[in-house]
């Protein structure tokens, strides 16, 4: 995979964005060879299943806001969150990650493309303790809904206009209607602008169901 052949003509950028995006490409590209930042099988259409499916999530909330990225691995979306709110000057992405290799990786990618982010290489269970606010979360391939939104009540109980954007697959429905077992939330359903079978999950006004 050479960063040069991947198509990113559809994101309209800046010039100096799609640089840092290449740059990024390519370390993704030489880490991936010692440690599995992502599925291989994935790797073929790289561009589209992981740069672009990202950069959905900023486009959804583009604004320069505190974001926290949970289970970051490979650097999707956080990383991508975090190049392209360059644009803005403003925002900021905390990538929680709890692997040390995935956590180096991240930390070298802020490195060379000075992406407006941070790295916490801790359990995301102990996450809320250390970084105390934000205003939009993201977890792409992480965990069903039900759990995600065990993760995520710190913050949203800290802050009523949080929202939260999650990747998922085709069987979407399921994992919202076990999490209505347990939760009240608002939800937009956003369709995938990579994949026709997936979407993205908007969460907001979520509390827990006494029981």
């Amino acid at each position: 995979m050479k960063a040069e052949d991947i198509s990113l003509s559809d994101l309209n950028v800046s010039r100096e964005t799609e640089r840092r995006l290449r740059k990024f490409i390519a370390l993704f590209d030489k880490w991936a060879k010692t440690i599995n930042l992502v599925a291989p099988s994935t790797l073929d259409d790289f561009g589209a299943r992981h740069i672009r499916d990202s950069a959905q999530i900023h486009s959804l909330c583009p604004a320069p806001l505190t974001w926290i990225d949970l289970g970051s691995g490979g650097g999707f979306p956080g990383i991508i969150t975090a190049i392209l709110l360059l644009e803005s000057g403003g925002g900021w992405v905390h990538l929680v990650e709890s692997s040390n290799k995935k956590a180096a990786f991240l930390r070298q990618a802020i490195t060379e493309t000075g992406a407006r982010a941070s790295v916490h290489p801790v359990r995301i269970e102990t996450a809320p303790a250390i970084i105390q606010d934000c205003d939009a979360i993201s977890a792409r391939a992480l965990a069903e809904l039900p759990l995600l939104l065990d993760f995520i009540e710190p913050w949203m109980s800290r802050n009523a206009d949080c929202r939260a954007f999650f990747h998922k697959g085709r069987d979407y429905r399921t994992e919202v209607d076990k999490a209505r077992g347990r939760w009240r939330f608002d939800l937009i359903k956003r369709e995938s602008v990579v994949e026709h079978d997936s979407v993205v999950l908007e969460i907001t006004g979520l509390s827990r169901i006494s029981q």
